[in-house]
């Protein structure tokens, strides 16, 4: 997006809005473009709180406290939860905001319960679909009238927004399209390469990995076993798993059982795992299904060339041939195979990295993304 990134869409006469962001605070990429959208909005007089529903901050909620960005919490209760509905009813008041922006369905749901009344204006933006997708019937009368009287629905990938047209009953009119996107990333050679001595790779070791939440959505047991039938070709292969999850214990004994745990590295969940990426002679992707994956973006905007299975908004981001290779999800074998073709061709490697710039020029820069959401904030109702 090109042209004038200021508060353009805001008269002279007229305050920036406030505005409650209302989400589950977790590790992933939801939560960093919450991060992002807060503090974009934020050097341009957009004022912003945080709402975490699930009862934790978490590391990101606690990073946007050190900016001085008030971060609330309230504990979900099992069932339908009135008092999670008095509670962002109550601090909609008490914080006189303009704009609630709701992350995810149920965020959403009790938003707009709770919004009447308070004179703010609800934003719903769906960031990912669970695994796998389903209709939910319950959701067919309620879905078309909370979609009516939400001013925005957003969808972070095309593949979301049909996801949520097929399965939530949202009607296509009502859904805009706005893709995640990641201020510029400065790599750090150097840094990466004290990174792998820290971890004891060899220097011409080749290396591939990931950063993700380790669970079962993110069907990481499959990029092992891969991993497993692309080293017995390239024994001076390694494999970076970053991140933690659920699926942590259950990933390193299947490592341990395919005889690949001394390649294998994990480690806890780093907050800013760039220099970790730049360690990283591919990225891998093997999700069941995806939105738009944060890390997939910042590992190409780096120069390291993906595989990922062809799910969700991956192809979104992946232009096959150009910026990486996509595979049929949930095959290990083409998985493996897609990964020896990129190990065995450096040209191809660097030439999606020069593929890479144009494709983030047009799509996915943090600025245009910011800049999009803050004319919806300053929209009138």
């Amino acid at each position: 997006m090109t042209g004038d990134m200021s508060l353009g869409s805001i008269r002279p006469d007229q305050k920036p809005p406030r505005a409650l962001a209302i989400f589950n605070m977790e590790i992933g990429g939801t939560e960093q473009i919450v991060q992002q959208l807060v503090m974009g909005m934020k050097s341009e007089g957009v004022e912003s709180e945080i709402l975490c529903i699930d009862g934790q901050i978490g590391s990101i909620g606690e990073a946007l406290q050190k900016t001085a960005v008030p971060v609330h919490k309230l504990a979900r209760k099992q069932g339908f939860d009135w008092s999670l509905m008095a509670g962002i009813r109550k601090r909609l008041r008490e914080g006189w905001f303009d704009v609630v922006h709701c992350h995810q369905y149920t965020p959403w749901f009790y938003g707009w319960l709770a919004v009447p009344g308070t004179g703010a204006k609800v934003i719903f933006t769906e960031h990912g679909r669970f695994y796998p997708d389903r209709h939910r019937y319950k959701a067919m009368l309620l879905n078309p009238l909370m979609a009516l009287f939400t001013p925005a629905v957003v969808a972070i990938s095309n593949a979301t927004k049909k996801a949520l047209v097929k399965y939530e009953f949202t009607p296509r009119k009502n859904i805009q399209l706005i893709f995640k996107g990641i201020f510029p990333l400065k790599r750090n050679d150097p840094e990466a390469k004290k990174l792998r001595d820290s971890l004891r790779i060899p220097g011409d070791a080749f290396v591939v990995g990931t950063v993700s939440r380790l669970d079962p959505v993110k069907n990481q047991g499959m990029m092992l076993r891969a991993f497993k039938e692309f080293s017995e070709k390239r024994p001076d292969s390694y494999l970076l798993m970053v991140g933690d999850g659920p699926d942590k214990e259950k990933l390193i004994s299947l490592a341990n059982e395919l005889g690949i745990r001394d390649r294998t590295m994990f480690t806890d969940f780093i907050n800013n795992p760039l220099h970790y990426l730049a360690a990283m002679n591919l990225f891998l992707l093997s999700s069941h299904t995806e939105g738009t994956s944060m890390t997939l973006l910042e590992s190409i905007r780096l120069g390291i060339p993906a595989v990922a299975a062809n799910v969700g908004g991956s192809p979104e981001i992946i232009a096959e041939g150009v910026t990486g290779l996509l595979t049929e999800s949930d095959n290990e074998s083409s998985f493996a195979i897609a990964l020896e073709a990129l190990c065995e061709n450096e040209n191809l490697r660097a030439g999606m990295v020069e593929g890479a710039q144009e494709q983030f020029n047009e799509r996915f820069f943090a600025s245009a993304m910011i800049c999009q959401y803050r004319l919806i904030y300053c929209e009138p109702q």
